[in-house]
C-alpha cells in the first residue's frame, strides 16, 4: 500500500499536494497533510454547510475558526465555550480516551485565556445488559472524573443515553466553559515576523500518533482494537501545572498568540497561527523536547501527545517566558521562528524535511461535495405509527419508563465527579440546567447541553431545532437569557448520501431555531465515521447552550422544591398526541417510527421568554421541562426529588408520554396565581392547570377511565435503580 494510503489519503488528495508542492511530497509533508486533511482536522465533508450557521451578535467577541467561541457579558467579562468528541478512541480506550477528551477541551479555552470554571459531558452507549458496554460507560466515566477532578475543574452536568445504535460506537462529547477579563484574551495568532515559537507543557512521544485525526476520520471494524496504541496518554497534573503557566503569561502580557497542541500535534501548532497571521514560520525538530529517542521527523509532526502548547513570544520576552515555564516545573523549548512570507520550513537533523505554504496546509484542505438524498426508507418510517386502541396500564408503564437506564437516576455517573470545586456551583447536576456564579459580581451563567438521536434519526431536521429550543428553555428556566450555542455533530458515514442527507438537514434546523431566537452559533464540532460494520449511529446533534442571568435571582427554580399546596401546572401547548419517537413507544412497545412533532418558533420563543420571566421574580419554586418521557415522567421527577406525592388530571392518556416541545410543568404557590396567569396571557402562552401536589401517590385521574397511582418511594425505586442496580452485575 502506498504511504500516503496508509496514512488516510486518497489518491486525488495525493495529487493534489503533489500539484501544490510542485513536486512529490516528502515523508514529513506528506505526514503533515495526512492529519491536517483528515475529516477530524478539515472538516472536509461539513465545511460547505457550516457556513449556514448564524454566527454573529452584537455580544460575540469571537466566532467559529478559533479555538473557542468568546461572549462578552458586560462590565469587562468574556465567556469562553467550545465542545469536542473523543468518540472514536473512548471506544478504544475508554478511560484514556475519555480523560484525553477533557484536556483537550481545557485546553481550548485556556488557550484564549479563559480559567475553565466547568464542564458537562454528554456520552452515549449501547444497552447495559451487554457487558462490554457496562466496562466502556465504567471506564468513560471514570476517565472524565479521573481528568477533571484531578486538574481541579468541575464536571457539573450533562446527560446519559443507552441506544442499540452506539453499541459498536460510543460517543464522548465534552463541553467546557472558562472566564475571563476583556484584557486577557488571546488568540491563536503567530504575530508579526521575528516572534518566536516557544513549546510549552510535557515532551513529545509516539503516543498518540494519527490519534484524533486519523482515528476518528474512518470507520471502525474487527480491527479496532489494534488501533489501541494511537490512543494519547492524559497527565492532568501536567495540564493543571499548564493552566496556571498560561494564566501567568497571559495576566504579564508576555504572549502574542497561543495554539494548544491537539489533533495533528505540531503539524497544527505551527500552520494554523502561522496561516492566521499570514506570515511563515522555521522550525526546528532537534529543539523538541521528547520522552522517546530514535523518533522520525513525521512521527514528531503527528505526535498527538497531551498537555502541550505553543506559545509565540517577542525576543524581548523570551527569557521571562522561560522563567515563568521553570517556576511551575513545566518543560519549555524555543522550537521556530516566524518569518515574512508565507513559507513553512521544518528542518530536523541539520536537514529540511517539509516545506510548503503554511495556510497549505489548513486553507487548500479539499471541500468535499458528496453525494446526499432523503433515505429511501424515510417515508415508510413516517407512516409506520402505532395505533392504541385500548389505554395501557399507565402506572405499570409509567414505572417501566422511570426504570429505563436513559430516563432514569444518572447519579451513579456524576456522582464520581467533583461538581464543587472552586464553590461557583449554584445548580449542579440532576436538575434542568446548570448555573454558576462569577465571584465578585451579580451574575450567574447558565449551561444546558441536550441531545435525542432518536428523534433526529426520525427527522433531523425538527429533531435539530427542538434540542435548540429544549436547550435554551432550560437555560431559561434559571433565569438566564440564551445567549450563544455550541453544537457537537455526531453522525455515520459521509460517504453514504442518506448521512450527508441527515446532516445537512439538522444544520438547517438548528440554524432556523437559533436563527428564531436569535443565539448566534459560536463554534462547535463535526465527528463523521460514527460506524461499526457498516451499521451508523443515529444522527445525534448535541446543543449546549449558554445563558447569562444578570443580575442572578436570589433564589431560582429547583426541582426539589415542590410542596403540598402548591399548584400543578403546564404552560406551552395543549392536547399533544404524538408517541413518535418517544421514550414510551421505545421502551414499552420497543417501536421507533413516526414523525416527532417539529418547533412552533412563534411558542417557543414566547416560553422561553415566560420561563425567564417566571424565575427572575421568584414566581415559582420548580420548573421543568417536558422531554424524555413526557409529562408523566416529568412530574414523576419532581415528585421524587421533592419527596411529595400529586394528584394529575389528563384527558388523553398519550398526552401523558407525549414528547412534542415548548412545554413546562411547574409548582405554583396559590398566592401567585394571579400575576402567573397575567404574564402568561401577556405573552401568549397556554396555561393548563393539571392538578395539584400532595400526599404521597402519584395518581393520574381520567373522567372516563378513572383514577390510577403509584407511591412515590415505588416510582423512587425504580428510577434510581435504572443505571445503579445494572452497574453492581
Amino acid at each position: 500500500m502506498p504511504l500516503h494510503q496508509a496514512l488516510g489519503m486518497t489518491d486525488d488528495e495525493y495529487g493534489t499536494v503533489c500539484d501544490l508542492l510542485g513536486r512529490p511530497p516528502t515523508e514529513a509533508e506528506l505526514a503533515m497533510y495526512s492529519v491536517m486533511w483528515s475529516e477530524h482536522c478539515s472538516y472536509k465533508s461539513s465545511r460547505a454547510f457550516l457556513g449556514r450557521f448564524p454566527t454573529t451578535a452584537p455580544w460575540v467577541v469571537v466566532g467559529p475558526g478559533e479555538n473557542a467561541g468568546v461572549v462578552d457579558l458586560g462590565d469587562g467579562w468574556l465567556a469562553a465555550l467550545r465542545i469536542e468528541s473523543h468518540n472514536h478512541p473512548s471506544f478504544v480506550e475508554p478511560y484514556q480516551g475519555a480523560a484525553t477528551g477533557v484536556g483537550g477541551i481545557l485546553r481550548d479555552i485556556f488557550t484564549m485565556g479563559a480559567r475553565p470554571i466547568a464542564l458537562w459531558d454528554q456520552i452515549r452507549f449501547g444497552p447495559l445488559d451487554d457487558p462490554h458496554n457496562r466496562y466502556l460507560l465504567e471506564g468513560v466515566v471514570a476517565g472524565v472524573a479521573g481528568y477533571g477532578n484531578a486538574v481541579g475543574v468541575p464536571t457539573v452536568g450533562g446527560e446519559v443515553a443507552f441506544e442499540e445504535c452506539y453499541a459498536g460506537n460510543p460517543l464522548v462529547n465534552v463541553m467546557c466553559l472558562g472566564i475571563m477579563r476583556k484584557e486577557q484574551l488571546v488568540l491563536g495568532t503567530a504575530g508579526t515576523p521575528g516572534t518566536i515559537a516557544v513549546l510549552l507543557g510535557s515532551s513529545t512521544g509516539r503516543d498518540g500518533i494519527g490519534g484524533a485525526s486519523v482515528l476518528a476520520s474512518a470507520s471502525f471494524d474487527a480491527d479496532s482494537d489494534t488501533k489501541r496504541p494511537t490512543v494519547q496518554v492524559g497527565d492532568p497534573f501536567e495540564e493543571k501545572k499548564l493552566i496556571e503557566a498560561c494564566l501567568e503569561l497571559y495576566d504579564r502580557s508576555l504572549v502574542v498568540g497561543v495554539q494548544d497542541l491537539g489533533a495533528a500535534g505540531l503539524s497544527c501548532a505551527t500552520s494554523e497561527p502561522a496561516a492566521r497571521a499570514g506570515t511563515g514560520m522555521d522550525v526546528d525538530l532537534d529543539t523538541v523536547h521528547v520522552r522517546e529517542s530514535g523518533m522520525t521527523a513525521a512521527e514528531l509532526l503527528m505526535s498527538e501527545s497531551q498537555e502541550r502548547m505553543m506559545a509565540f513570544v517577542h525576543p524581548s520576552s523570551v527569557n521571562d517566558v522561560l522563567a515563568v515555564a521553570a517556576k511551575w516545573e513545566i518543560d519549555a523549548s524555543v522550537v521556530g521562528t516566524v518569518t515574512a512570507g508565507d513559507t513553512l520550513r521544518i528542518s530536523y537533523n541539520n536537514q529540511v524535511v517539509a516545506e510548503m505554504p503554511a495556510a497549505s496546509l489548513s486553507e487548500a484542505a479539499p471541500i468535499l461535495r458528496r453525494d446526499s438524498g432523503e433515505p429511501f426508507w424515510l417515508e415508510d418510517l413516517w407512516t409506520n405509527t402505532l395505533e392504541y386502541l385500548q389505554p395501557p396500564d399507565i402506572t405499570r408503564c409509567l414505572l417501566e419508563v422511570l426504570a429505563d437506564p436513559s430516563i432514569g437516576d444518572p447519579s451513579w455517573v456524576y456522582e464520581q465527579y467533583d461538581h464543587q470545586l472552586f464553590l461557583n456551583t449554584v445548580v449542579g447536576p440532576g436538575d434542568n440546567g446548570s448555573l454558576l456564579r462569577i465571584k465578585g459580581t451579580d451574575k450567574a451563567l447558565a449551561v444546558s447541553t441536550d441531545g435525542n438521536g432518536r428523534q433526529c434519526y426520525l427527522d433531523p431536521m425538527r429533531g435539530g431545532a427542538n434540542l435548540v429550543y429544549e436547550s435554551a428553555l432550560n437555560v431559561a428556566m434559571l433565569g438566564a437569557k440564551p445567549m450563544a450555542v455550541v453544537d457537537n455533530l455526531n453522525f455515520g458515514n459521509p460517504e453514504k448520501s442518506e448521512v450527508m442527507w441527515q446532516f445537512i438537514e439538522t444544520v438547517e434546523g438548528i440554524s432556523q431555531a437559533c436563527e428564531s431566537l436569535g443565539i448566534p452559533v459560536v463554534g462547535g464540532n463535526v465527528s463523521f465515521y460514527n460506524e461499526t460494520d457498516e451499521a451508523d449511529i443515529y444522527p445525534t446533534p448535541i446543543v449546549g447552550v449558554l445563558g447569562l442571568a444578570d443580575p442572578a435571582p436570589r433564589s431560582v427554580p429547583r426541582l426539589n422544591r415542590a410542596e403540598a399546596g402548591m399548584a400543578l401546572w403546564m404552560f406551552g401547548p395543549r392536547n399533544s398526541r404524538n408517541l413518535a419517537g418517544s421514550s414510551f413507544e421505545k421502551i414499552i412497545k420497543g417501536h421507533v417510527g413516526g414523525r416527532p412533532t417539529g418547533p412552533d418558533s412563534t411558542t417557543g420563543k414566547a416560553v422561553i421568554e415566560l420561563a425567564v420571566a417566571l424565575a427572575q421574580n421568584e414566581l415559582v419554586p420548580v420548573m421543568h421541562d417536558i422531554s424524555d418521557g413526557g409529562a408523566a415522567v416529568t412530574v414523576s421527577e419532581i415528585c421524587i426529588a421533592s419527596n411529595v406525592g400529586a394528584h394529575l388530571q389528563y384527558s388523553s392518556w398519550v398526552g401523558l408520554f407525549a414528547e412534542a416541545p415548548h412545554r413546562i410543568i411547574a409548582a405554583v404557590p396559590p398566592e401567585n396565581f394571579a400575576a402567573i396567569r397575567q404574564l402568561a396571557e401577556d405573552l401568549g402562552v397556554p396555561v393548563s392547570e393539571l392538578g395539584e401536589f400532595g400526599g404521597h401517590r402519584i395518581s393520574f385521574d381520567n373522567p372516563v377511565a378513572g383514577a390510577t397511582s403509584l407511591s412515590v418511594d415505588k416510582a423512587a425505586d425504580a428510577w434510581r435503580g435504572a443505571i445503579r442496580s445494572r452497574m453492581s452485575h
